[in-house]
């Protein structure tokens, strides 16, 4: 740690009373904003200039900043030895030998925190748990590139690695400093088309007005705005933590006073403890996003409809979507997007045999390697264990209870189906507030004072539908249920086909005589705005119609013209008698 560095924060610390290693951090995040800026103008055509700048900021970063050699040690020699690992040992089994040993020791890390801690104070646990991400898929990656295409995923084929990477490379994926300690996580494979520019090999719009308009000679398309954006987010987040945290704290929720609130009160301060809580993720996962789109990895192609750029690639969370979710799985997916993406494909399908859907024992074991990424607070473990039953039952509830509130094409909305997604939004709130409740307190005790003073709603919520879903009157019943509202449905359907032909054959014969005459059905109805579907047959109508006037017209008045000459012949006759 360089003492110039530190004097500056020491002092703000003291002022401001927040710590100075979480002072140090939120500037590391911060730093890393010019320091992109610097990274994207390094020549493309010379990667190697880039991965150099890569290490050296992390190594900065790391010891500069935060004193951490033996840290930053650490994550040389993880990657390292599973950079070999993966080079030399060619089994089948490569990927779980690689994963169990990473595993370990992040539990190690993790358990020396807890045996000695040291509050307030960062260490090197937070980027090593990034870098167990990187390095398992980096495994995975490397495995799948050994086997034939038929016997991969699109996505393992878009990710595999079939030549092992230069080691200045692979270095500068593993230390990439936009997101060294609290991420995002990405594949090598992602990295390395970063890197060569051939990321930015978009398909081409569909039109010239939607292609982007080159700004230099660099590959890498202008990303300061959405860059800025992302920043100015993430201050908003964090000052919103500050306040909120002052509203919602754990010595209130864990204290006497809370007793004294009515059951609804305690639920609803319990999602704003959980809240506020949430806010915090929201402005480091912002700002980390922000630093990687600077750097021209968060480029996700074009956008076929509006021809804009997209910049979502390593978006970690959509705070708009996660507290609006209406199930457990829209909830899921807008949380720690890229760790769940790691969950989804390097361990949960990984767990699931070939050729078999993944169960139950798919997500527990999903969940519970979560838990233990994490750490080995037990509080973890109540979260994700709970999370698991809770991701359970809303499949039940998605499967057999949604399609009651659709129409019987399983596509159109009931009438009810309003009611019941606003149902759904609060329901899944409420419940993972409560679940998530022990994931931020941690200690077992005090985890289980909340719960019970919760009355174990969420709990009681998730025996009650697992006992009637697997009852005999719960998947049947809704089954045969679904089934009728269908048969009746199409029932009514031929029905109304019937007397639809019906009414058709009985219009069929005016209808003929209406074309002999040169009309048109679909003149018989008015277009849009009132505006004849044939305009054309209306025309050659209207024609017809005038100058058929006009010959009856001329012949009426030749017809008395004649008459007219015939009586002036009689009245000369008449005269000259």
């Amino acid at each position: 740690m360089l003492a110039f560095i530190d004097r500056p924060f020491a002092a703000l610390s003291a002022g401001s009373g927040v710590s100075k290693d979480e002072l140090k951090l939120i500037f590391s995040m911060i730093l890393s904003y010019p320091l992109a800026g610097v990274l994207k103008r390094l020549p493309d055509a010379e990667p190697w200039k880039k991965n150099l700048f890569i290490i050296s900021v992390s190594l900065f970063v790391c010891t500069g900043i935060f004193s951490l050699w033996t840290g930053f040690l650490t994550l040389i020699g993880s990657s390292m030895a599973t950079y070999f690992l993966a080079a030399y040992f060619k089994s089948p089994y490569m990927p779980w030998v690689a994963f169990a040993g990473l595993m370990t020791h992040m539990l190690y890390l993790h358990a020396y925190r807890e045996l000695f801690p040291k509050p307030g104070v960062v260490d090197i646990t937070g980027a090593q748990m990034v870098l167990v991400m990187k390095l398992t898929s980096f495994c995975w990656s490397v495995h799948d590139g050994r086997l034939p295409d038929s016997d991969l995923t699109p996505h393992q084929i878009s990710r595999k690695i079939t030549k092992m990477p230069g080691i200045l490379d692979y270095l500068s994926y593993v230390l990439f400093f936009p997101s060294l300690f609290a991420g995002p996580s990405f594949d090598y494979a992602e990295y390395a088309r970063w890197l060569d520019c051939t990321i930015f090999d978009s398909p081409p719009p569909t039109s010239s007005t939607s292609r982007p308009k080159p700004r230099s000679k660099r590959r890498i398309p202008s990303s300061s705005r959405p860059a800025t954006i992302k920043l100015l987010s993430a201050i908003a987040w964090f000052v919103l933590t500050i306040k909120f945290r002052a509203w919602f704290s754990e010595e209130y929720l864990l204290g006497p006073s809370f007793t004294k609130l009515s059951p609804p009160a305690r639920i609803l301060y319990l999602y704003g403890f959980s809240f506020a809580a949430r806010l915090k993720y929201y402005g480091a996962w912002t700002l980390t996003e922000g630093a990687c789109i600077l750097t021209g990895i968060g480029y996700n192609g074009v956008d076929a409809v509006s021809g804009k750029i997209k910049w979502d690639r390593v978006t970690n969370v959509e705070p708009l979507k996660l507290e609006t979710a209406e199930n457990a799985r829209a909830y899921l997916e807008a949380w720690n997007m890229n760790t769940n993406s790691w969950l989804k494909n390097y361990v949960y399908l990984r767990i699931t045999p070939k050729g078999k859907k993944p169960g139950f024992r798919s997500t527990i074991g999903t969940f519970a390697t979560s838990a233990l990424w994490h750490g080995i607070s037990p509080g973890y473990y109540l979260t994700f264990v709970s999370g698991a039953f809770i991701q359970t039952v809303a499949k039940y509830l998605r499967r057999y209870i949604r399609p009651l509130f659709l129409s019987p094409d399983g596509i159109t909305a009931g009438p009810y189906k309003r009611l019941y997604d606003l149902l759904g939004c609060i329901v899944t709130q409420l419940s993972f507030s409560y679940v998530t409740a022990p994931f931020l307190i941690l200690d077992l005790k005090s985890s289980i004072l909340v719960w019970t003073r919760m009355y174990f709603y969420t709990h009681v919520g998730i025996a009650a539908l697992w006992l009637y879903f697997h009852s005999p009157y719960g998947r049947g019943f809704l089954i045969k249920l679904q089934k009728r509202r269908i048969a009746a449905w199409q029932k009514q359907k031929e029905v109304e086909e019937k007397e639809e032909k019906e009414q058709e054959e009985k219009e069929a014969p005016g209808l003929k005589r209406l074309y002999r005459m040169n009309v048109s059905k679909a003149n018989l109805e008015p277009g849009p705005l009132g505006v004849p579907e044939d305009v054309e047959r209306d025309v050659i109508e209207a024609v017809r119609k005038e100058i058929d006037e006009m010959k009856a017209e001329k012949q009426g008045r030749s017809g008395a013209g004649v008459r007219g000459s015939k009586g002036d012949s009689e009245g000369g006759r008449n005269r000259r008698v």
